[in-house]
């Protein structure tokens, strides 16, 4: 598959367009054209417009025949699982997650999802000296910086971060890094890149360690809740149509122990607890 070269690097866009209720129509039933190839990604996204009744929007295409296999995941499985986190985050009613949705496309079918400009300056990830963060700042633990040098390694004490942990908590996030996350300039913050989520083993592994251990917040709780409903009923309805019945029983399950323990979860020494690069 060959696609236009790279694009520029996201820009800062005063407004917000995920939170356009339109948004998913527009990505759903719009004319897609490839724009640009984003040539940092693991598998073949696609910088795209997307047009329909008079809109325009850009986005981001990544079809199932540009995935690349894993050991650990089924193969052509991806683009259902972005579209399965979004899903997730929707019912929660955080909004964490762009429009997403699984479609047919130029390179055929494959997950579309809505570009969010992100702000460049936004402080949720620091290497800092000392052993304890600063207030404001929650600890994920200690990184080489070279040359026997360590640096603490911190995350934002940020309550749209502390929703994030749990929805990753609940969509078995493999792999949440700190390029990961893109904050808006009206104060927003969405969580990309879900393609390594849903497995049926424990895989938990992110940058997000800061509440571990620590008690879910009484809104975290509700929401929990509202998924456990959710997901035998029409949640679970919906995301049929993406992943497997043993991948929607192990989310059941991982909402179930979240609201049987009231805590966030700790890594478990089984697997690694941090993604590799962390950024």
């Amino acid at each position: 598959m060959s696609a236009p070269e790279r694009i520029p690097p996201r820009s800062v866009t005063p407004t917000d367009p995920a939170a356009d209720p339109a948004a998913v129509a527009l990505i759903t039933h719009g004319e897609l054209t490839v724009r640009g190839r984003i040539r940092e990604a693991s598998n073949a996204a696609l910088f795209c417009t997307v047009a329909h009744d008079g809109r325009e929007a850009t986005c981001v295409y990544k079809p199932v025949a540009g995935e690349r296999p894993l050991w650990d995941f089924p193969d052509g499985t991806l683009a259902g699982r972005e579209t399965a986190a979004y899903t997730v985050s929707e019912a929660t009613g955080w909004g964490l997650v762009p429009p997403t949705v699984l479609r047919d496309g130029p390179y055929g079918e494959g997950m579309v999802q809505l570009w969010i400009d992100a702000t460049p300056d936004a402080e949720l990830l620091a290497l800092v000296d000392g052993e304890e963060p600063e207030p404001g700042w929650r600890a994920i633990g200690l990184a080489d910086v070279g040359e026997g040098r360590t640096a603490l390694l911190v995350h934002a004490d940020d309550e749209r971060l502390r929703r994030l942990a749990v929805l990753d908590a609940v969509i078995n996030n493999a792999d949440r890094k700190g390029g990961h996350l893109l904050p808006t300039a009206d104060g927003r913050l969405y969580g990309i890149d879900h393609g390594v989520t849903f497995n049926v083993d424990d895989k938990l592994r992110t940058l997000l360690w800061g509440w571990a251990g620590e008690p879910l917040t009484p809104e975290a709780v509700d929401v929990l809740e509202g998924l456990r409903d959710g997901l035998r009923g029409e949640l679970g309805e919906r995301l049929a149509r993406l992943i497997t019945a043993a991948e929607i029983d192990a989310t059941r399950a991982r909402v179930d122990a979240l609201l049987a323990s009231g805590l966030h979860p700790e890594p478990n020494g089984q697997w690694p607890a941090i993604p590799w690069p962390p950024v």
